[in-house]
């Protein structure tokens, strides 16, 4: 054994396993296990399940800059989803400047104060909205007023 090798192994509290999986009820065991692999993948085939869908957060932490618009998939609960917000951001420290919603009910907005770290707060707020079932989407954006747009349009 080389000098680094055992400085190694005993900084590090580490053992050399010299024992491989030889004997015959080792490899049956290695292969039963690959084989139930490989049947649940040919289950989830059978089952249409082959490509599997993820959670796609198109929000980048520098697009926050407090505003946040967000999509029910249910209108009748945006009173009790704004108040979960504001109870879950009083718990959190955040200060909520505006809040709005559409007159359907679908949409809402918020506007928090900016604090002293943006990227933490964006995670927070980013990993809360996006564990609520009751939301279809969020974005970090400002709501569009239509003075803005008109002032757009005139100018064109």
């Amino acid at each position: 054994m080389s000098k680094f090798k055992k400085l190694y192994r005993d900084f590090f509290g580490l053992n050399e396993e010299t024992k491989l999986p030889t004997s015959p009820a080792d490899i049956k065991n290695i292969e039963d296990a690959t084989k139930a692999v490989k049947g649940l993948g040919d289950a989830m085939k059978d089952a249409g399940l082959t490509d599997l869908e993820e959670a796609q957060l198109v929000n980048n932490i520098t697009d926050y800059n407090g505003h946040v618009i967000y999509q029910l998939r249910d209108p009748q609960e945006a009173v009790a989803v704004a108040k979960d917000i504001q109870r879950w951001t009083a718990k959190k420290g955040f200060t909520i400047i505006k809040h709005e919603k559409s007159a359907s009910g679908r949409t809402g907005y918020f506007y928090f104060r900016v604090g002293e770290d943006p990227g933490a707060e964006s995670q927070k707020i980013q990993g809360y909205f996006a564990q609520m079932p009751e939301l279809v989407k969020f974005v970090f954006k400002a709501p569009s007023s239509r003075s803005k747009q008109s002032m757009q349009r005139r100018k064109i």
